[in-house]
Parts: C-alpha cells; sequence; structure tokens
C-alpha cells in the first residue's frame, strides 16, 4: 500500500446522494481480477457507459474531471453491501482521497485499508466545494493526511478527524498484512516459547 502524507489533485463533483457499492462497481465485476485491463472502467461503470461499451454524458468521462483523483461527493457515499471491490475500483483510477458529509462505516474502513484517505467535512462545506468544482473545472484540492486538514478550490483550509491509528497506517503504507510484520520478531519469539512449553503438540 502506498503511503499518504499529502496529495494534491484534480478533484471531480459527485451529486449522487447514497451512492451505493452497487453503483461503485456494479456485482456483476466483483469476481473480476485487479489486474484485468478493464477495471478502472468498472468505476461507476453503469454511470459511465451504455451498454454497447460507448460513454454517457457522465461527468467523470469529461475532460479535465476524467483526470481527477479525488472525489467529493453527496452524503452516505459506498452505503450498501460491504463489498471491499468498490474501493479496489476506486484506486484503480488512482483515487487517493474521497470527501464527503458522511461515508458509510465498512466502506470508510474499507477505503483507510487500501490507502484511499476518507475524509468527512460538513454537508454545507462539501456542497460549496462541489459547486466551486462545477463552476471552475480542473481545479485542485489538497489533503494534507499529517495535519489533517483539506484545502479546498476556494484555498479555505478544513480540519477533519481520523482515528490515530488509522493515520498511521495510512502515513506509512501499512495495510493488514503490513501491520502483521511489524510484529514479526515478536511472533517469532512466541512461536519458539510455544514449541518448547507445548512439544507434545508438534511432531
Amino acid at each position: 500500500m502506498e503511503p499518504f502524507t499529502s496529495f494534491k489533485a484534480i478533484a471531480v463533483p459527485i451529486d449522487i446522494p447514497n451512492c451505493d457499492t452497487d453503483q461503485i462497481i456494479p456485482v456483476r465485476f466483483v469476481r473480476m481480477a485487479q489486474d484485468d485491463p478493464d477495471y478502472p472502467k468498472f468505476f461507476l461503470h453503469d454511470l459511465r457507459f451504455n451498454e454497447d461499451g460507448s460513454e454517457k454524458d457522465f461527468i467523470f468521462n469529461t475532460p479535465p474531471f476524467n483526470e481527477a483523483k479525488i472525489l467529493v461527493t453527496d452524503v452516505n457515499w459506498g452505503c450498501g453491501s460491504s463489498r471491499e471491490n468498490a474501493v479496489y475500483t476506486m484506486a484503480a483510477n488512482g483515487i487517493r482521497s474521497v470527501i464527503a458529509p458522511s461515508i458509510a462505516d465498512i466502506h470508510y474502513n474499507n477505503c483507510k485499508k487500501n490507502g484511499v484517505v476518507p475524509v468527512v467535512l460538513d454537508e454545507a462545506v462539501c456542497n460549496e466545494m462541489r459547486q466551486q468544482l462545477h463552476a471552475a473545472p480542473g481545479t485542485e484540492i489538497s489533503v494534507d493526511l499529517e495535519s489533517q486538514s483539506v484545502i479546498g478550490p476556494d484555498g479555505a483550509t478544513h480540519s477533519f478527524d481520523i482515528d490515530p491509528f488509522d493515520k498511521h497506517r495510512l502515513l506509512k503504507g501499512l495495510d493488514d498484512i503490513s501491520l502483521t510484520l511489524e510484529y514479526e520478531e515478536d511472533i517469532k519469539i512466541f512461536e519458539a516459547r510455544h514449541e518448547d512449553v507445548s512439544r507434545w503438540m508438534y511432531p
């Protein structure tokens, strides 16, 4: 997982309240391998593409928003099923942060485990940001995890909360396996001690 300290990129406004994980990645794609060359297209697929594969008139298809790496969304982003693939397909498009008035709990946690920083700000702030992005396509937003702050399209700074442990793992780029390996020496010591006192369990 790539470490996240600060990130500045074009942001795209997604004006869809209660955008669920089946909209983020339709269920028919969840078994597809992440190295599939079409995997980035699965993100918001049915909102972006017609049945024949041609593009719809959707904001994420429209330059410069098609180069956005930060999402600014409406309320309850990522609700619905718990599928982690929703974050996989976001990451496949290089998306490093999602900013919203509210993010569904499981999706919020899946973001943190996959290097996407979830930022919850007041609804009025998010609404204003989306309006500013619509008015000035290509505007960048900065997300600074170290200071837990966002610099919006208008230059205003907004603070956000994040659990200290989650902040640590994102700053260091630690997925679940990497977190476990931080205790590799302790695990080896435990294994050796356990084998010594419980020899009857070992061949």
